[in-house]
């Protein structure tokens, strides 16, 4: 049905939308304008940040004067630490991914002793800040020799209270019993079941989650803090930490590295975002 063809008692009228459209374009300026301060002081040196206004560049140009400022200090590690981010990021996002639907659809499809007990332990850990979890997860990793390794991140960012919840809940109302009854009277076994057919039909979802758990990824601050060692391994928020806590940093320069360490964050949602709308709409009609 054409957005014309909605009957006239059922289209908003001329001051609702117009009043909808206000309100939409103030919320798009209000989360668009940290990017655009990102943009402008990125392009500033540390005196034209304290001379000259937000929101607007300054006479000089100084993007190419902060990038090289940013190369020395890094030591030319900077693009290494972006590359890192994206290794540990996508590494637990599939990995994480793959563990929350498959732990989500046997909780939703297989009934078990202690089946309550695991989502109550679950929704649990969905209330415990993962900050408080950083100490334990430490010790742990030292007693397996693991930390100033890429697994030190990989590993506990891999495992996602959160994206268990939502594989159950997306297992729940998107795979019909009847199609896993289908398949069993065929004689396919639970693990074809799971890979040629229900992984399919959570496509959607699994991308919502991937998206959870890559972002949470790359924002990790604390755990590569406690767990990393070696400037090769730095993902790209410890390594700009170390620059923003050196004696008169140039900021011009510190802002233009957050600016290119969140442009693949952008880009991974322009290119994701027909799936991960979808996705979100997955578990909100059962049936």
């Amino acid at each position: 049905m054409k957005p014309t063809d909605t009957p006239r008692s059922l289209r908003p009228s001329i001051p609702a939308r117009t009043l909808t459209i206000a309100v939409l374009v103030i919320v798009l300026a209000y989360m668009l304008s940290p990017v655009y301060w990102l943009i402008v002081s990125s392009t500033k040196s540390n005196s034209d940040l304290l001379t000259t206004s937000g929101w607007w560049f300054s006479g000089r140009n100084s993007f190419s004067t902060n990038y090289s400022a940013l190369m020395s200090w890094t030591q030319g590690l900077f693009w290494r630490w972006i590359l890192n981010s994206l290794l540990y990021s996508s590494v637990a996002g599939v990995l994480g991914t793959l563990l929350s639907v498959s732990a989500g659809y046997g909780l939703a499809k297989f009934e078990f002793a202690g089946r309550g007990a695991v989502q109550v332990v679950i929704l649990s850990g969905l209330l415990m800040p993962i900050a408080l979890l950083t100490i334990p997860l430490y010790l742990v990793l030292d007693a397996v020799h693991l930390t100033n390794t890429v697994w030190s991140i990989i590993l506990p960012c891999s495992v996602s209270p959160f994206g268990v919840f939502l594989g159950r809940v997306y297992a729940d109302s998107s795979v019909p019993n009847e199609i896993i009854d289908s398949a069993r009277i065929d004689g396919a076994s639970e693990i074809r079941i799971f890979f040629t057919i229900v992984l399919r039909l959570l496509a959607p979802a699994m991308v919502t989650i991937f998206l959870f758990i890559f972002v949470a990824t790359w924002n990790n601050f604390f755990l590569p803090l406690m767990t990393i060692n070696s400037a090769e391994l730095k993902p790209v928020t410890l390594g700009l930490y170390g620059m923003s806590t050196y004696f008169n940093p140039q900021y011009g320069a510190l802002l233009q590295g957050a600016l290119l360490g969140v442009i693949p964050l952008i880009g991974l949602f322009l290119g994701l975002q027909r799936f991960w709308q979808s996705g979100l709409a997955a578990g909100a009609v059962k049936g």
